[in-house]
């Protein structure tokens, strides 16, 4: 498959089949995963790759319990109109839809990342670098890239979060030492791939200086 059709079909798959995934292309999504770039290459993600069916049970409904109280605080659409308010009913049926069957899906990854310093100081004051999770992001979304191409739906959600310290517990990861900077279901899809709407990038493109939308 070629790279930008790839790039450009992978979009959030929360309906996935529960036919087992070969070890072997899991393997291969992380190898892309590993090669993303990472501020100074410290490559400071760890993979969690959770098969075990008692263990994804046990995350499911750690998972489904975040995103319970995470629903709850949602706006209502009440305001919306026409496809705006079409798209937001669907995307809240199919994140309620993984919620409730996440535990289904042959493989769940979690990404960590150290609680490490980052960013520095000089005689001047704290060096802000940005945060490290900028540098674990894109080995996520390698990884959810590579899985398009082999024929595997993903999802890139961050809602398990809510209940952190659960999640850490069910998967053995020590708390003092990692976060949790993504959490991604893996299996065939039951939907198809397809570009999703998405507004042009020209409505958010400014070029030399902000406001200036012309190139």
């Amino acid at each position: 498959m070629d790279a930008f059709d790839a790039i450009m079909t992978t979009r959030a798959m929360r309906r996935l089949s529960d036919q087992a995934v070969s070890v072997e292309l899991i393997e291969q999504c992380l190898e892309a995963a590993q090669q993303a770039p990472s501020g100074g290459n410290v490559q400071p993600q760890h993979y969690v790759v959770v098969r075990d069916a008692e263990v994804r049970a046990r995350l499911g409904d750690v998972y489904r319990r975040a995103y319970d109280r995470y629903e709850a605080s949602l706006p209502s659409p009440d305001g919306l109109e026409g496809e705006r308010r079409e798209s937001y009913l669907r995307t809240r049926a199919a994140s309620r839809y993984l919620a409730d069957n996440i535990a289904a899906a042959p493989v769940i990854v979690v990404f960590l990342q150290p609680l490490i310093p980052w960013g520095g100081h000089d005689e001047e004051g704290p060096l802000d670098i940005g945060r490290l999770d900028a540098s674990v992001y894109p080995a996520v979304q390698n990884f959810c890239v590579a899985a398009r191409s082999l024929g595997l739906g993903t999802t890139l959600t961050t809602v398990i979060r809510v209940l952190h310290g659960e999640a850490l517990e069910v998967i053995g990861a020590p708390r003092e030492r990692f976060e949790i900077a993504a959490l991604v279901p893996v299996g065939y899809p039951l939907g198809r791939f397809a570009r999703a709407p998405r507004r042009p990038a020209s409505r958010s493109t400014h070029f030399d200086r902000w406001g200036n939308t012309s190139g």
